[in-house]
């Protein structure tokens, strides 16, 4: 009996090596295995056909049904390595991405600006319906003083423009912080609107799920999501 166990052990040995199966694991590497892999597989195939009842002997249907279901099994997992990878290289891209929006301005909701480096403030405010008249003023954020004002006239419905462009030497270069207010005449005499401002981008991270905007740290307004962004100067 030992004899027919130890030929039937070397001719399933046999096929095994003609198959490339390694049965050779040491016990480090089978403690390390948490699932079937490729070679389990084929082993336990190969077991399967050898002792199989030769008067009812697996269909070529079922043969056939096993490996596609164990192909289809290794394709998701190489799918999800490919995706992991592809995941590591989407977060150095949007990081990079955000990286250049180092030194530009986007347009934040808020009423606080402070003079770009060509030494300008601009924004937008977005008007309801049609204004016969509209204004804006720029006064110091922390004394109040009134620093500027402009009439901007008769606008249509949606997004107006606005700039201060010859701003002072002595506010540009102490880099003051300038409250901005809008007021439109939409029908019912003049109303404070809210602007939105182009603040100067300072930084920017990226964290969490690759599926997350990468974030920007904005001046006076702080952290933001990138992809709330619309306007980018």
């Amino acid at each position: 009996m030992s004899t027919v166990n130890s030929t039937g052990a070397a001719a399933q040995q046999a096929i095994f090596d003609k198959l490339g199966i390694n049965t050779q694991k040491s016990a480090t590497e089978r403690a390390s295995d948490d699932k079937l892999g490729q070679d389990d597989f084929l082993q336990l195939m190969t077991a399967q056909l050898q002792n199989q009842d030769p008067f009812a002997p697996m269909e070529n249907g079922d043969f056939i049904a096993q490996m596609a279901q164990f192909s289809t099994v290794s394709g998701i997992e190489e799918i999800n390595t490919n995706l992991k990878a592809l995941s590591g290289e989407m977060q150095q891209t949007r990081i990079a991405t955000a990286s250049t929006l180092l030194g530009h301005s986007v347009l934040v909701p808020g009423a606080i600006a402070r003079p770009d480096d060509n030494g300008e403030i601009h924004g937008v405010f977005e008007l309801p319906q049609a204004a016969s008249a509209s204004r804006v003023s720029f006064s110091d954020a922390s004394t109040g003083e009134l620093l500027h004002s402009e009439d901007l006239g008769p606008q249509g419905t949606g997004l107006a423009g606005f700039s201060w462009t010859n701003i002072p030497t002595e506010l540009r270069e102490g880099n003051r912080k300038i409250k901005v207010d809008i007021a439109a005449n939409t029908g019912k005499g003049m109303e404070t609107m809210g602007p939105s401002i182009y603040a100067r981008v300072l930084s920017a991270s990226s964290y969490g799920d690759v599926s997350d905007s990468p974030m920007l740290d904005v001046e006076d307004y702080g952290t933001i999501d990138a992809g709330s962004v619309s306007r980018i100067r």
